[in-house]
């Protein structure tokens, strides 16, 4: 399907069921295959990020069956893949590539990783410059500093690592390294330089390891200590939660439409940082209630406008984006800062919603970390058609426009990376007419 047309959508009002987190769906499946025992693995993201990481996992020579809808039976290698020399396509599935080129460096391999054209535009310098700290051989295949790689046998000759790694660019660096070095065995200190960005993805790092029995350390998110001795061992069973991020769209509809909606799967128990996104939802004047396994929203305001807020949203860099549309229906100029990390995701985020809100009629201010909406004083500009840039959050963010105007989403389909009945379920919350 070339685009999709949205009618002008009256009310948002009902339950929705989330798919599986995409965080927690490729950090599982990763520390399953490293793991000593079988692991149950339920309630995976059916999408194409996590297939790019099933299918190399499988490259790999790791024993995956599946078991059920979206169920996953795997047999961890203990620490070392069996294949030895493979070549590893994944797609522009960063959740899945990072944390692969570290673990895979610390092995006795030759492999080659790439992706699609957007993955090779993605910086991996920083943390190629930290694995080469422990002696990892990895190289270039194209551009300094962006994949894709070639990887050969780690020359490692240490008894305990100290090493350093920017944390200004990704977290997913850091993520990377710190799944990867219990393989070693061996007691691990890692130095953050700058400030770390994306926080709360390093704490849902630290607790999806916990669940495989290894324990990290760490002092004001600046040093992180993985103690000597500690390796991977399979939990037996485990459910993925639902996707906060996914939750943000269908809890800004029911603070836009009305309400109320709710989505089951992610709560007030959640890992996931991005469940945080109530709170700005909250400051713009909607009505947030919540459990252990569900959130709830609507629009308590008797003008039905929400109120603009200005918000360091380094804590919740994915959902922000949804922030950036749901300003659109604020009464005032919405300022969103610390989202310098926007420019390196699937596309350059900060360019693409400032375009697609310019076409809106939206007033739109950018700056190298920062984004300020000004709404259009005469409503949304209708029929506009909105690009999605081979970017799945861009598509779901613009579903929200119908609310204020008829619009049309270019390549909805691009929802498979992470959500790809997004759209059908959309429809189910949504009266039009």
């Amino acid at each position: 399907m070339k685009w999709l047309d949205l009618p002008v959508a009256k009310k948002a009002q009902g339950i929705i069921q989330l798919p599986g987190s995409k965080s927690i769906s490729n950090r599982i499946l990763l520390l399953a295959a490293l793991a000593k025992g079988t692991t149950q693995v339920i309630d995976l993201l059916a999408s194409d990020d996590t297939d790019f990481m099933l299918k190399a996992l499988v490259s790999l020579g790791v024993s995956i069956a599946s078991t059920g809808e979206n169920s996953y039976q795997i047999i961890g290698a203990e620490g070392q893949f069996h294949v030895r020399d493979a070549r590893l396509f994944l797609g522009n599935a960063g959740t899945a590539f990072r944390p692969l080129v570290a673990v895979l460096a610390l092995m006795q391999g030759r492999y080659q990783m790439s992706g699609v054209a957007r993955m090779h535009e993605r910086p991996i310098g920083d943390l190629v410059d930290a694995l080469r700290q422990l002696g990892a051989d990895i190289n270039y295949l194209e551009d300094q500093g962006y994949p894709p790689l070639e990887i050969k046998p780690v020359k490692f000759n240490h008894d305990s690592i100290h090493l350093t790694v920017k944390g200004d660019v990704s977290s997913q660096f850091l993520t990377g390294l710190l799944m990867a070095l219990p393989i070693t065995g061996k007691k691990a200190v890692i130095d953050v330089s700058g400030t770390l960005i994306s926080q709360p993805y390093i704490a849902l790092t630290l607790a999806q390891m916990q669940r495989f029995g290894v324990v990290v350390e760490h002092d004001s998110w600046q040093r992180f200590t993985l103690p000597a001795q500690q390796y991977y061992r399979s939990p037996g069973h485990i459910t993925v939660e639902g996707d906060a991020s996914s939750a943000s769209y269908f809890l800004a509809a029911g603070a836009i439409g009305g309400g109320p909606v709710r989505v089951l799967g992610v709560g007030s128990e959640s890992a996931q940082g991005d469940v945080r996104f109530v709170d700005a939802l909250e400051k713009m004047g909607a009505h947030v209630s919540m459990s252990e396994n569900w959130i709830e929203s609507d629009c308590i305001l008797s003008n039905q406008f929400l109120r603009a807020i200005d918000l360091d949203c380094n804590h919740i860099p994915d959902a922000a984006m949804t922030l950036a549309v749901v300003a659109l229906f604020a009464k005032g100029v919405t300022t969103l800062r610390n989202i310098a990390s926007w420019r390196l995701k699937e596309t350059d985020r900060l360019a693409a919603m400032t375009k697609e809100l310019q076409k809106l009629g939206a007033r739109i201010e950018v700056g190298e970390d920062y984004l300020r909406i000004n709404p259009p004083e005469n409503g949304l500009t209708p029929n506009v058609a909105i690009d999605t840039y081979d970017d799945h959050r861009m598509a779901m963010c613009f579903s929200l426009v119908a609310f204020g105007a008829p619009v049309r989403i270019n390549d909805p389909g691009c929802v498979s990376k992470t959500f790809p009945d997004y759209f059908d379920q959309f429809s189910r919350i949504v009266q039009s007419g």
